[in-house]
């Protein structure tokens, strides 16, 4: 699980935990019933307090994202996350947004921008059906 921290964002160092964890189950790089860190061994590797970990998975816990099973450890909820499509169309609303925002700076409309997603994604599509 890959999860960077950075002390200069702003956001509380369990927040960005918390919102990289769920990034990671809406977008399926955390399967429902998949093993977190344990909390020391993850405080260890992001260099910061356990406390700090132990509130986001708490965090995590209570938003239904994982689930804790007594003496085995932290999980993703086998459900996967409430969240998870609610999740996915915000990070991808934040995505479109920027895209919007700097295609209108270099002046190339909305239909221009959907035309080359569309191009894009059959070149995508052609690339996926060789392998």
């Amino acid at each position: 699980m890959q999860i960077h921290i950075s002390p200069s964002d702003g956001l509380p160092i369990y927040l960005q935990i918390v919102n990289q964890v769920k990034y990671l189950v809406a977008s399926g790089r955390l399967a429902p019933g998949e093993e977190l860190p344990p909390i020391r061994t993850l405080a260890h590797d992001l260099v910061v307090n356990p406390n700090t970990v132990a509130r986001a998975y708490r965090e995590l816990e209570l938003a239904g994202v994982v689930e804790k099973r007594r003496t085995a450890g932290t999980y993703v909820s086998d459900l996967g996350s409430p969240l998870a499509r609610r999740e996915r169309v915000r990070i991808l609303t934040q995505r479109i947004d920027a895209l919007l925002a700097e295609a209108r700076q270099m002046n190339i409309d909305t239909d221009a921008v959907i035309e080359l997603i569309r191009q894009r994604d059959e070149v995508m599509q052609a690339q996926h059906e060789e392998k």
